[in-house]
């Protein structure tokens, strides 16, 4: 990941945007499993909708940064 992102003169932390991203996309996969009634066997909805947000800001996280050791 960079030090920040500059979008018309402010500065935004890439984590940020990410975690923008990822809840859009949260929200879309989200839809889709009360589509397939997924959530029918699901005890508490908000657990499992959190989680899925969490383990996919972390593969976004995983994703975006560089490969390889810093210098």
């Amino acid at each position: 990941m960079i030090g920040e992102i500059s979008i018309s003169g402010v500065y935004f932390p890439p984590l940020v945007l990410l975690a923008f991203a990822v809840l859009a996309l949260t929200a879309i996969v989200s839809r889709l499993l009360q589509l397939t009634g997924f959530y029918r066997y699901v005890a508490y909805r908000p657990l499992v909708d959190l989680s899925l947000f969490v383990l996919l800001l972390g593969l976004a996280v995983l994703l975006s940064a560089p490969l390889g050791p810093q210098p």
